[in-house]
């Protein structure tokens, strides 16, 4: 259901010429935001597809598309946090902070992998395909394990 509607959000938002949507323009303004605090860099948007180019010092570094806008991540870990909901409260919690633990997080991915793509140009996909994708997945999958934990904690049994 989750997908549906990010998939609906989409579709409004192919209505500008090649911008892409708000929270990919958002996600591409903070990490530029981010990265001008350590060193030079700017965001434009892309010619001809819907995303936004950065640039480190002048140099075309990467495309901010919007599957790096961690929407779909967060209905991924969403969707598994969901199916083995516990009490209200507590499931409401947990999903919101590891949302805005994921959103952040994928802000610092995009900020560090820049400055390595900057620095590394040969090692671009290792970087981007690898390194920085199994941490994103890796955090995901270890707030799953914290949850599943989380469930299964035993409480102290009463001797009376």
């Amino acid at each position: 259901m989750l997908t549906m509607l990010y998939s609906f959000y989409l579709n409004l938002s192919r209505g500008g010429a090649y911008h892409p949507d708000f929270i990919t323009e958002l996600v591409a303004t903070q990490c530029n935001d981010l990265i001008n605090s350590f060193m030079e860099a700017h965001i434009v948007p892309h010619e001809t597809e819907p995303s936004m180019k950065l640039f480190v010092k002048d140099t075309f570094v990467a495309r901010i598309i919007e599957g790096c806008n961690s929407v779909s991540l967060i209905i991924l870990f969403v969707a598994f946090i969901v199916a083995f909901a516990q009490k209200i409260q507590k499931t409401l919690l947990f999903l919101f902070v590891g949302s805005v633990l994921i959103y952040t997080v994928n802000i610092f991915r995009i900020v560090f992998l820049a400055w390595a793509l900057y620095t590394f140009p040969e090692y671009q996909h290792l970087l981007h395909g690898v390194v920085f994708q199994g941490l994103i997945y890796g955090m995901i999958f270890l707030l799953w394990m914290l949850w599943v934990r989380m469930l299964h904690q035993k409480k102290p049994v009463s001797h009376v």
